[in-house]
């Protein structure tokens, strides 16, 4: 474990989803942790959704991260492979004149097309900051063996649940939508990194700046 002492200054956090509640259940808790954390700045991405879901979305978002920035692109769901070009040209507006130091993406290996496209065009619009592919349990079962772990207190897992539930109504009657399924990945990600919960991401590259001056 490598434990860096944060800087003083503000850290910019942006979170890319392809759907409405990718990243309230892909880094949820990681954004209350963050959150906490003074001068940490929240931007928000979502590819698609229409109002009801973007409205869940905004209110989830703003719970985990009280004054984040939300943008929504209002593309097709399940569609963003055949609208790739809107696809990339919303990251790039968005890229333009946001330039964050830490990204939350879904994985780039995603079984879901939506997912993995904008897992793999984060890199291509922001080669600078730190990427973070963030996993989603479904039915496909894709699930594997990640290499960044972020450990949760017990409180801000089960606040993240309990934000899921409070936020997203047309969600929670889906068969994989339960407290169990939520807890259960987060407390197994746990186990793996010796935590009581945790999120884990994929990083495909890391820049370490140690405080060395190299």
């Amino acid at each position: 474990m490598l434990t860096l002492t944060p800087h003083t200054d503000s850290i910019h956090v942006l979170c890319l989803g392809a759907h409405p509640d990718d990243i309230e259940i892909g880094c949820g808790g990681t954004m209350l942790g963050l959150a906490e954390r003074p001068g940490t700045r929240f931007t928000s991405l979502v590819l698609t959704g229409d109002d009801q879901r973007e409205q869940e979305s905004t209110k989830a978002l703003q719970r985990l991260a009280p004054h984040i920035e939300t943008h929504f692109a209002r593309l097709i769901d399940g569609r963003l492979p055949a609208q790739w070009q809107e696809t990339k040209d919303a990251l790039e507006r968005l890229g333009a004149d946001c330039r964050p130091d830490v990204i939350f993406a879904p994985r780039v290996d995603d079984a879901h097309q939506d997912h993995r496209l904008v897992g793999q065009l984060a890199s291509t619009v922001w080669r600078d900051a730190v990427i973070l592919h963030y996993e989603i349990a479904k039915w496909d079962g894709d699930m594997g063996a990640p290499n960044t772990f972020v450990g949760l207190s017990v409180a801000h897992a089960r606040e993240k649940v309990d934000v899921l539930n409070a936020c997203f109504p047309s969600q929670v009657d889906r068969e994989w939508w339960d407290d169990e399924a939520f807890l259960g990945l987060m407390r197994l990600r746990g186990i793996e990194c010796r935590a009581q919960y945790a999120e884990a991401f994929y990083s495909s590259k890391l820049l370490l700046d140690l405080g060395t001056g190299g």
